[in-house]
């Protein structure tokens, strides 16, 4: 199992969410992000919340099958930019065991 995490521009997330349910992944987590980076806009302004943050982002998490990882990158990258510097990261991570919480059993399911 791994997990891919993509920090991508907020006004590209819809379309990103909506490309990655018509290939068939449904289930994922998005989630509102702040960050600094190498690169900023010149419309980028600080966060109120976090003062040296300037990049407002957001954050989506899919865990998925080994074989699936390949296909989720090619959607975020297709959907997710438009070629301009500071339009996100994609990072892909093992996932070694998932707990069910209602029961705290390890789960034997696939995703």
């Amino acid at each position: 199992m791994r997990e891919v995490k993509a920090f991508i521009r907020e006004k590209r997330a819809n379309e990103v969410m909506q490309a990655l349910r018509a290939e068939g992944f449904k289930s994922l987590t998005v989630s509102e992000a702040e960050g600094t980076g190498r690169y900023t806009k010149k419309e980028d302004s600080p966060s109120l919340r976090f003062p040296l943050a300037h990049s407002k982002m957001s954050k989506l998490e899919i865990v998925c099958k080994k074989e699936d990882v390949k296909s989720i990158i090619q959607v975020i990258h297709e959907h997710g930019g438009n070629g301009e510097k500071g339009e996100g990261l994609i990072y892909v991570s093992e996932v070694l065991e998932i707990y069910k919480v209602r029961t705290g059993e390890l789960s034997k399911e696939d995703i």
